[in-house]
C-alpha cells in the first residue's frame, strides 16, 4: 500500500500541555515521518506514512492526548507527498496570524510528580514546586504570550544543568514544562511570623504543621492568592478566624487529605466524586454528615459543607507530614485569603497591609503570582456538575461561539455587580475573566479593572465594542460607558438566559436574523427590567434578537429598598400585613416579639404611606421572605443566606404542594400559598412549610411553560439566575418540566448566577453587530 500524508490542524488548549512532545513520540513509535508545530489556535501537524499507520496515529492524537489538554477541532486534509524527510520533527512557528492564543488553566499536581515527591531516592523529594508537562501553574503565572519561560514569573529561576536536560528532551515528561525546577534551581519557602519577620532555622513545613495543630491560623500562598487556613475541627480556632476576618456567617471552605476522610463528615455520591478528583480540584458543596465532626461554625445553619481536596505539593505536604510531625486534625479551614468581600490576596507585597492581624504566621514563597484566581467551587444537580465560581482551574478556559465575532468588533462584556465575570471576545473565542466578587466594595472594583487589563495583554485582544448591564447605576456599566467605545445596553435576564443559549448553540436555528427561541427560566434575587423597575422571577421567551417578559412571579414591597434584601423580615411583615390586616399583630406574635413591635409597626407605616417601597418581581426577595415568616432566618449576613437556610429547613420527604393560578396579566399568584405558609408558622410546621414552598414554585414555573408552549409552540426552556442554584427547587423544577415533555438546558461552562451573564451580553451584542443594528 503506498505512503500517504496529511495535515491535521487541531484547535483548542494544546500548547504548553505536552501535546507537541506527544505527537513526536506517538509519531516515532509508529514508525511516522512529519512536523509539529505550533500557531495562535493550536498546533499543526503533518504526517507522512502508510495509510493504516496514519489513520491509527490520528485517532490516537485525540483518544491519547495529554491530560491537560482540550481540543476543541480536529481537521484533516490530505496532502503530496514530500521527499527527502528522514523523521519525525518539532519544529518552530513562525505563526502570525490575527487569532489569539490559548492558555491552559492551572491544575493539581499530577500522580506522577505526587509519587516523586514523596519518595526519599528521588532529587525532589519533598519539593513543594514539583511539577511537569501534565500539571502545575499556567494561567497564573504567564505575564504575555507567546507561553515560554521567559514570559512567566518564573523567567528569575535559571535552570541547572539536570532541570534544563528534562527541559531539552522530547522524551521527557518535563519537555518544555516552563514552570520546571528543582530544590537547586527553583522557588523557595519561607515561613513569617505576625509581624513579617522570618523565621529562620526550622523547617517551614513542619512548623506550620505544629502551628496549625496548636491552634494558630496561617496564611499560606497557594496556585492563585493567599489561604487563612486553621483546624477545621477547632471551634476556637474557626471563630477566631471568622472574628479576624469579619466573616460572620459565611461558610468556609475546608480541605482533607483524601476521599475517605470526607466520606466521614460528608456524604459523596458518585458525581461529587468524580468532580472532587477532576484536574480542577473546585470546592465541592456536599451534604453534612456526623456534623460534630468539624467546628459547628464552619457552616452554621447549611446542609452542607464545601469541601476540596489537595491540589498543590504544598497542600500535599500538610496532609503527609514532614520530618514525623503529621498533622493531627482530619480538615482544614482553606478559605480565601482577605477581608469579608475584599478580592484574594495573591502580592506579597500587600499581605501584611491586608493580613495583618489575621493570621498569626505567613507560609510564603518567592515564584510571584502574576494575577490573582480564587478557587472555584462547583455543585453536583440532577447528576451533572452545575458551577457556581469559575475561577481556578476553569479560568482562562475560553468558550466558543457559534457565529464569530469580527476581529475589528472584538468585545468586552462588563458582566454585573455581584459574582462579577467579564468577558473578553475575538473571532468565535470567548475568553471569561477569573472571579472578581460584588464590585461595591472598592477593592473589588479596583481589581475588576486591573482583571481586564491583564486580559488585554496576555490576548493582546483590544476591545472595539463594549457591553453591559442596562441598569443605570452598576459600576460595570458605568465602567463600559466610560471607556469611549459603542456601548450595547443588554435587559439582565435575557442575559441570564442568552448564556445559557451560548452554551448550547440554541440561538442559532432560523439563522443570522436571531431566530431560534427558547422559555427562558430567569430567576434572581433582583435585576433591572425592561420596564425600569426590579424584575427577578421571569418567565421569557427569547432569542438572541430580544425577549418578550410571558410571566412573572407578583411583585413585592421592599420596605428600606435595598435594606430588605439583608433583612428579610422587612418583606415578610410587608407580606404578612397585606395579607392579615390588622389581625397581623394578633396572629403572629412570635414574629412581632422577635423582630420588636417598634420595627414591625414602623414597616406597616412605611407601606401605608409607600415611602421608600419600591417593587419587585425577584424570585430571591420572595425566598427571603419566606424564610422570615417561617422564623428560619431574618437576616441576611451573606447573600442568599436566609434561601440556603430555607432550603436546608426543608423536609424533603415531602412532595405536596400549594395551588397557584397564572393571571390573565402573566402575574402568578402565590397568596393562597403565603396564607398557608403563615398558618403552618404559627403551628412549627417551618420544615413542612418550606418543602411546600419549593414544590409550589416548581409547579407554578412549570404551568407558565406550558402556557408558552401553549401561545408559541415552543419546548426549549432555559434556566439561569442565582436562584437556581436552589438544589431542591432545581431538582423539583427539571422533574416536573421532564414529566412535561420539555427539553432543559443549564450552563455547564459559566454559573448560573451572574458569574454568566457576560457571556450572555456577548452572544446578544454580537447578534447586533452581525445584523447592524450596533453602531
Amino acid at each position: 500500500m503506498p505512503p500517504v500524508r496529511f495535515k491535521i490542524e487541531i484547535k483548542g488548549i494544546v500548547q504548553g500541555v505536552g501535546f507537541r512532545p506527544f505527537a513526536y513520540n506517538l509519531a516515532e513509535r509508529m514508525g511516522l515521518r512529519g512536523t509539529v508545530r505550533n500557531d495562535k489556535l493550536g498546533v499543526t501537524i503533518e504526517v507522512q506514512g502508510g495509510e493504516d499507520a496514519c489513520k491509527k496515529f490520528i485517532a490516537a492524537l485525540e483518544n491519547e492526548s495529554p491530560p491537560l489538554a482540550r481540543i476543541s477541532q480536529v481537521k484533516t486534509v490530505s496532502l503530496p507527498l514530500a521527499s527527502g524527510e528522514k523523521k519525525f520533527k518539532i519544529i518552530t512557528s513562525d505563526d502570525k496570524s490575527l487569532d489569539v492564543a490559548l492558555i491552559a488553566p492551572d491544575s493539581d499536581v499530577c500522580p506522577d510528580c505526587l509519587a516523586e515527591m514523596l519518595d526519599p531516592a528521588d532529587r525532589r523529594y519533598r519539593y513543594p514546586f514539583i511539577n511537569c508537562t501534565n500539571c502545575g501553574p499556567r494561567y497564573t503565572i504567564i505575564e504575555k504570550t507567546p507561553y515560554d519561560r521567559q514570559q512567566t514569573s518564573m523567567s528569575a529561576f535559571e535552570m541547572c544543568a539536570k532541570c534544563r536536560n528534562e527541559y531539552e528532551d522530547p522524551k521527557n515528561r518535563r519537555f518544555h514544562a516552563q514552570p520546571n525546577a528543582c530544590p537547586d534551581c527553583g522557588p523557595a519557602l519561607r515561613l513569617l511570623n505576625s509581624d513579617g519577620g522570618e523565621i529562620k532555622g526550622g523547617d517551614p513545613v513542619s512548623d506550620i504543621i505544629a502551628y496549625l495543630d496548636d491552634g494558630r491560623i496561617a496564611a499560606i500562598k497557594g496556585l492563585g492568592g493567599y489561604h487563612l487556613v486553621c483546624d477545621a475541627t477547632n471551634e476556637k480556632a474557626v471563630a477566631a478566624m471568622r472574628e479576624r476576618k469579619m466573616r460572620k456567617e459565611k461558610p468556609f471552605a475546608v480541605m482533607s487529605k483524601d476521599l475517605e476522610t470526607i466520606r466521614a463528615y460528608a456524604h459523596v455520591g458518585e458525581e461529587e466524586k468524580e468532580i472532587l478528583l477532576s484536574r480542577e480540584k473546585p470546592v465541592v458543596l456536599l451534604g453534612k454528615r456526623n456534623a460534630e465532626m468539624l467546628a459547628e461554625s464552619i457552616a452554621p445553619g447549611l446542609s452542607h459543607y464545601g469541601v476540596f481536596l489537595p491540589y498543590t505539593p504544598l497542600h500535599h505536604l500538610l496532609f503527609s507530614g514532614a520530618n514525623a510531625i503529621v498533622l493531627k486534625t482530619s480538615a482544614l479551614v482553606m478559605t480565601s485569603g482577605n477581608l469579608s468581600d475584599e478580592p484574594i490576596v495573591f502580592d506579597e507585597g500587600e499581605l501584611l497591609e491586608r493580613m495583618s492581624g489575621i493570621a498569626d504566621y505567613f507560609l510564603v514563597h518567592n515564584r510571584p503570582i502574576v494575577w490573582r484566581c480564587d478557587d472555584s467551587v462547583v455543585r453536583a444537580v440532577s447528576g451533572k456538575k452545575m458551577i457556581a465560581r469559575r475561577s481556578r482551574g476553569f479560568v482562562p478556559e475560553p468558550v466558543f461561539l457559534e457565529n464569530k465575532v469580527s476581529p475589528n468588533r472584538a468585545m468586552l462584556a462588563c458582566g454585573g455587580d455581584l459574582k462579577n465575570v467579564f468577558c473578553l471576545a475575538h473571532g468565535n473565542t470567548v475568553f471569561p475573566g477569573p472571579h472578581i466578587g460584588d464590585l461595591e466594595n472598592a477593592e473589588a472594583f479596583r481589581s475588576f479593572r486591573e482583571s481586564i487589563g491583564h486580559f488585554k495583554r496576555i490576548f493582546e485582544i483590544e476591545p472595539k465594542a463594549v457591553a453591559v448591564d442596562m441598569h443605570p447605576g452598576y459600576f460595570s456599566s458605568k465602567y463600559g460607558r466610560s471607556l469611549g467605545l459603542p456601548v450595547i445596553e443588554v435587559q439582565h435576564h435575557h442575559a441570564h438566559i442568552a448564556s445559557v443559549m451560548a452554551e448550547h448553540r440554541l440561538g442559532i436555528k432560523g439563522g443570522e436574523k436571531g431566530g431560534g427561541k427558547v422559555i427562558g427560566l430567569a430567576l434572581d434575587g433582583t435585576g433591572y427590567g425592561g420596564d425600569g423597575t426590579i424584575w427577578g422571577g421571569e418567565a421569557l421567551v427569547c432569542d438572541l434578537a430580544g425577549y418578550r417578559r410571558a410571566a412573572h412571579f407578583p411583585a413585592l414591597v421592599l420596605p428600606g429598598g435595598d435594606a430588605a434584601a439583608k433583612e428579610p423580615w422587612r418583606t415578610a411583615a410587608a407580606l404578612m400585613y397585606e395579607i392579615l390586616g390588622e389581625k397581623f399583630f394578633d396572629e403572629r406574635p412570635d414574629f412581632v416579639n422577635e423582630i420588636g413591635n417598634g420595627k414591625i409597626e414602623n414597616i406597616i407605616a412605611m407601606v401605608k404611606s409607600d415611602v421608600n417601597c419600591p417593587k419587585s418581581t425577584g424570585a430571591g426577595r420572595l425566598f427571603d421572605a419566606v424564610a422570615s415568616i417561617l422564623m428560619i432566618k431574618h437576616h441576611n449576613r451573606y447573600e442568599g443566606q436566609a434561601p440556603m437556610m430555607l432550603e436546608a429547613a426543608a423536609d424533603k420527604s415531602i412532595r405536596e404542594s400549594f395551588d397557584c393560578t397564572l393571571g390573565g396579566d402573566g402575574t402568578l399568584d402565590f397568596k393562597p400559598m403565603l396564607a398557608e405558609i403563615i398558618s403552618m408558622a404559627k403551628n412549627g410546621k417551618a420544615g413542612r412549610g418550606a418543602a411546600m414552598f419549593h414544590n409550589t414554585i416548581a409547579k407554578a414555573l412549570a404551568l407558565a411553560c406550558e402556557k408558552i408552549r401553549d401561545d408559541e409552540g415552543l419546548s426549549d426552556v432555559c434556566l439561569g439566575g442565582g436562584v437556581w442554584q436552589n438544589a431542591l427547587l432545581l431538582e423539583r423544577t427539571l422533574g416536573l418540566l421532564g414529566e412535561k415533555g420539555f427539553t432543559t438546558y443549564l450552563p455547564r461552562q459559566m454559573p448560573v448566577n451572574d458569574g454568566g451573564i457576560a457571556l450572555g451580553q456577548i452572544a446578544i451584542a454580537n447578534r447586533s453587530f452581525r445584523n447592524g443594528e450596533a453602531t
